[in-house]
């Protein structure tokens, strides 16, 4: 099994980066791989609505990160992404890749387990908490949990180590995570995904 992780921070080895390792330390004593890949520093611009990736195309029009990682998100089981907050939300170059990949993949990303990890100095976590876990919820991914919010506080590089509670609430998400990627993986084995209906789009136009 393995976990592909999100480094939404501009700052490769910043808070963002010291709460994914606090979790990959779980990761690795679980016997699951992970990767790391840092999204916060590129220039990447968000969705025009063109389209091009419903039109038989199967990828994003513009060839970027987005493309490079879908391949990626498909085989994995389990996806973190971490972001530190901005004025109450995610990065904003965070939230233009994810809207692009989670948009331009039509691959089923039922049951592979989604988890936020929330950076602040104080406020805004709850917020941006909420709106990383959107992608999950509405592609059919179940959402990991921990102690607390998925958060650890921090402003300057390093501070988090301080943070006590919130390191451990990387591990407890990490073992959390891990005990629903094996779940899952068995209960594939044993019962297969959950049946599917035909999708029935409504529109509330008249």
């Amino acid at each position: 099994m393995k976990v592909l992780m999100i480094n939404g921070s501009p700052h490769v080895k910043g808070n963002t980066r010291i709460a994914l390792d606090e979790m990959v330390k779980i990761f690795e004593k679980e016997g699951i791989d992970t990767e790391i890949i840092h999204v916060g520093h590129q220039d990447i611009r968000g969705c025009i609505a063109c389209m091009t990736c419903k039109k038989g195309k199967n990828q994003c029009v513009f060839d970027d990160l987005v493309n490079q990682v879908a391949p990626k998100f498909e085989q994995c089981d389990g996806f973190v992404v971490g972001t530190p907050v901005y004025y109450g939300s995610a990065n904003s170059t965070l939230i233009s890749f994810l809207t692009r990949l989670f948009y331009s993949t039509s691959f089923d990303k039922t049951m592979k387990v989604g988890a936020s990890v929330v950076v602040a100095r104080r406020g805004g976590i709850s917020s941006t908490y909420d709106e990383i876990n959107k992608f999950f919820a509405i592609s059919g991914m179940p959402i990991a949990s921990t102690q607390y919010w998925n958060a650890i506080h921090g402003r300057e590089q390093g501070e988090v180590l301080q943070d006590e509670e919130g390191l451990q609430t990387m591990r407890v998400l990490a073992r959390n995570m891990s005990f629903l990627l094996k779940s899952i993986h068995d209960g594939k084995e044993k019962y297969g995904l959950p049946e599917k209906e035909e999708f029935h789009r409504t529109n509330f136009i008249r």
